[in-house]
């Protein structure tokens, strides 16, 4: 009965979200903070509807967190169109490297000296909290390949690339907790810090492009650009790369990343001139265009347009508009089940973690951002308070559980981690409609 139950209770989940969006639309909530609050009412603390033992579900929810991530991870460098020379990245490459080190940093020293706990559980909380969210974390990234807006940009960047570069840190903090008084620091260093990240990021970039313009030139040259299921393509290339990228030691979750912006610049490779729009802009398939006489199968005046475009706005569409729906999905079903779980396991001594995180670490280190003329103070202070964590944040909590964290340990992290990420989607979900109306409002009248 668990299994339907669940199923049941997700029906419902679903169906209450369908029927409320409307009026939701005009509230300043998202809806991740209404599935938190239906999985606490579902949950034990409820109506009692829905069950969840995190430490005997942790392996097949780190497998369903490793999957959502990758998803999300995938979609959010397909959107990013920009070319990596452009300055507007270094926003984003100074938010995933220094300000998530100083993240991990600083909640690393409010454990340790605040809390008084060990120094390896502490940088182990610091490393599996500092990754912003790709997943919950939609409504303040861009919005497709065209939105150039650099709070946008440098979030949606952020989310892609700190989900992989916290993951030597986690590691770190278990081998701190594991091996005491060994040698393993210059091991990590060399093996889990800088092979990994660089091995991870080649390989999926090039694969992502290689993959893009081979793609794009055999359905030209066979003349299918309408005809082939465009969702095969980018689950298998999420799929080769992730394990090739694990099979060599690197980080599947930068390489699958890295696939998704090598995967755009094949496309635009396709454009006449890099400020053209982004093909999926210029041409949209119909539905069921795989089955319908190519001159049927889009949208869009496609008479001026070169057969590559056309080939690639098809195939980035359906890309997309599947990206969007198992993002959708996850987040619904995540979220849910954190709600479930959060009351049996919440920690008061999160909301001294998540007010400095929130509140005063990452505003202070954005607010130190070195570049000048990139950002303005409005912009930064948006930065500062856009620090979502979520899903992410749920993988690398059960990767530890299932990775040789040690039990006495096990259930303070596990309680720290829901109860922060929880206080994150409330506080982030109440704020940032009416933050992001101000914020356009605001760029109208500039």
């Amino acid at each position: 009965m668990t299994f339907i139950v669940w199923l049941a209770m997700l029906g419902v989940v679903l169906l209450l979200l369908a029927l409320s969006s409307s009026y939701f639309r005009w509230m300043p909530v998202t809806s991740s903070v209404v599935c938190l609050a239906l999985g606490i009412g579902l949950g034990a603390s409820g109506l009692g509807f829905l069950h969840l033992d995190v430490a005997t579900s942790s392996s097949w929810m780190e497998h369903l967190t490793e999957v959502a991530v990758l998803f999300s991870l995938f979609f959010s460098g397909l959107k990013l169109r920009l070319p990596l020379h452009n300055p507007r990245w270094w926003s984003a490459f100074y938010l995933a490297g220094p300000v998530m080190l100083i993240c991990i940093g600083g909640i690393t020293l409010v454990l340790h000296y605040g809390l008084h706990f060990g120094w390896g559980v502490s940088l182990l909380i610091g490393a599996i909290l500092a990754p912003t969210d790709p997943v919950l974390a939609t409504l303040v990234q861009v919005v497709d390949a065209q939105d150039e807006d650099p709070v946008r940009f440098s979030l949606s960047g952020e989310a892609g690339l700190n989900d992989g570069m916290a993951f030597p840190f986690v590691i770190l903090g278990l081998l701190w907790q594991q091996n005491h008084g060994q040698d393993w620091f210059s091991d990590w260093l060399l093996q889990d810090m800088l092979w990994a990240v660089s091995a991870g990021l080649l390989l999926g970039y090039w694969m992502g492009r290689g993959l893009g313009k081979l793609t794009l030139f055999l359905r030209l040259r066979n003349d299918d650009s309408t005809v082939s299921p465009n969702d095969y393509l980018a689950l298998a290339l999420i799929a080769l790369t992730y394990v090739i990228a694990e099979s060599i030691q690197a980080y599947g979750f930068l390489a699958v990343f890295a696939a998704g912006l090598g995967l755009r610049q094949a496309e635009v490779q396709t454009s006449s001139s890099p400020s053209d729009p982004a093909a999926e802009h210029l041409v949209q398939p119909v539905v069921g265009h795989q089955h319908l006489a190519p001159e049927m199968a889009v949208k869009g005046d496609v008479e001026g347009m070169e057969d590559s475009q056309v080939a690639a706005g098809i195939m980035l569409g359906d890309m997309l508009a599947f990206g969007s729906l198992i993002e959708r999905a996850m987040e619904v079903f995540l979220v849910t089940m954190l709600g479930v779980v959060l009351i049996e396991h919440w920690d008061g001594r999160a909301l001294l973690v998540a007010g400095v995180l929130i509140l005063i670490i990452r505003p202070l280190s954005i607010l130190m951002f070195p570049v000048r003329g990139l950002l303005n103070v409005r912009q930064r202070g948006l930065l500062g308070w856009f620090g979502i964590r979520g899903i992410g944040s749920f993988y690398y909590l059960f990767y530890a559980l299932n990775h040789g964290l040690l039990p006495a340990s096990a259930t303070v992290i596990t309680n720290i981690v829901l109860s922060v990420v929880a206080l994150s989607i409330v506080l982030h979900g109440l704020s940032v409609q009416p933050l992001l109306a101000h914020y356009e409002a605001w760029k109208a009248r500039s």
